[in-house]
């Protein structure tokens, strides 16, 4: 399973259960359009870290980051390079 599937298999079901994973545009904003709030983001950052063994508690994080699959993606990869 790629880190994108597992990503957005972790949203919907997290957040949106009754849309099917296959609807949901990896390029969607979170955010903006309501799938994630705050409180959301929070859980989100928290699974992000121990799904991938991020210390994501000591680094510098910004919404922009977690606002689409893509973005996560993108925040994975370009971190587990540095880990």
């Amino acid at each position: 399973m790629t880190i994108e599937v597992e990503i957005k298999r972790y949203i919907v079901s997290s957040f949106v259960p009754d849309v099917p994973l296959d609807q949901l545009p990896s390029d969607l904003d979170l955010l903006d359009n309501g799938v994630v709030d705050s409180l959301g983001l929070l859980r989100l950052i928290a699974w992000v870290g121990d799904k991938y063994d991020i210390p994501v508690g000591e680094m510098d994080i910004s919404p922009v980051q977690f606002g689409s699959v893509d973005s996560i993606h993108a925040f994975v990869r370009e971190t587990r390079s540095f880990v």
